[in-house]
């Protein structure tokens, strides 16, 4: 950091443009912690702030998949101290007294805002956040190496853990991309046989080595019935943003399954209520994870050597790292790092 007194930190000014800055150094507030931020992803999701889609006041520092070190804590905060590492996902921490928290459904905790969202993220050398969505991260995992789990990683582990499905069973991952590419790694570790799909042949290698048993050409074989052909999947995670992907999908399904879509997009998902009705088929949303969800994907991934592949790119390049990202060039998560 350039002086005691400030930090470097990279800020949305404006649709679609980003910026170095100098921030003055505070001290958390209540029920908060600081961070020296270590490595932060570069999230598709970071488009909702850069690009303006969810409702923003700029000016706004980015990133939700933050990892670093506390190097002060808050009034009241308990379970966390100095020098722990730790890792900060899109939930910025729930509130602990709403309906949903006290139901136990933290993720949809009403009162929770996102991160880098409405408050500032992890495009910077520090960082504060809410010490109840902290996640805590192992030993024998990087911190570049844990960043891109803390979202991508949490998403896809989390839908398939919570998932019907059971070991033996057929899972689809529909996308091998920056989620799907994680998405086979775990359906795979966790015992199911794997179909990874995708449009064109050009992937068809780099699925297999994921771990991926079958690969399936969305651009020359029709899904549903190459799905069929294989038993029909039991869950198709579907990684690909677009109701069109889902609803193909859906004709993959043995009877009893379902499809969880992982992919944000207002495209309208077309579905037949014949074929839900007398399949009793399904189709979920599910929208990243709690943090102790959190604390589990990096414990598995560290266990099980799952790895997110990853490009780095100094705090200094955020601008460049988010064009690549957003182009599809990135292979396939950027993570920035601080020093």
């Amino acid at each position: 950091m350039k002086s005691a007194s400030t930090y470097r930190a990279v800020q949305a000014v404006g649709k679609g443009k980003l910026e170095m800055t100098e921030k003055p150094l505070v001290d958390p507030p209540a029920g908060h912690v600081r961070l020296r931020v270590e490595a932060c992803g570069v999230c598709h999701s970071d488009s909702a702030t850069v690009d303006g889609i969810l409702p923003i006041e700029w000016p706004r520092v980015p990133g939700h998949e933050a990892v670093g070190q506390i190097d002060m804590v808050g009034e009241g905060v308990q379970g966390w101290k100095v020098g722990q590492r730790v890792g900060v996902g899109f939930l910025g921490g729930s509130c602990g007294y709403c309906e949903y928290c006290r139901d136990g459904d933290l993720v949809n905790c009403l009162n929770q805002g996102y991160t880098g969202v409405q408050h500032d993220g992890g495009y910077a050398e520090i960082m504060i956040a809410k010490s109840s969505g902290l996640i805590a991260v192992p030993d024998d995992l990087s911190s570049v190496d844990a960043a891109p789990l803390l979202c991508a990683g949490l998403t896809t582990f989390s839908a398939l853990r919570n998932s019907p499905t059971r070991a033996g069973d057929l899972v689809a991952v529909f996308g091998v991309g920056g989620l799907g590419h994680l998405g086979v790694q775990y359906a795979r570790r966790m015992g199911f046989e794997v179909v990874a799909i995708d449009r064109g042949s050009d992937r068809a290698e780099l699925a297999k080595k994921l771990g991926a048993h079958h690969y399936i050409d969305s651009s020359s074989a029709d899904v549903a019935k190459a799905l069929q052909a294989l038993g029909g999947a039991q869950t198709v995670l579907a990684t690909a943003s677009g109701g069109k992907a889902v609803a193909a999908a859906v004709g993959g399904l043995r009877r009893g399954g379902v499809v969880i879509s992982l992919g944000a997009s207002d495209e309208p998902i077309e579905l037949s209520a014949f074929d839900l009705l007398f399949k009793e088929l399904g189709v979920e949303g599910a929208l990243t994870g709690t943090p102790a969800a959190g604390d589990a994907t990096l414990r598995f991934s560290a266990l099980s050597d799952v790895a997110a592949m990853i490009e780095t790119m100094p705090l200094e390049r955020a601008a460049e790292a988010y064009a690549r990202m957003m182009s599809g060039k990135a292979r396939f998560r950027m993570v920035l790092t601080m020093r």
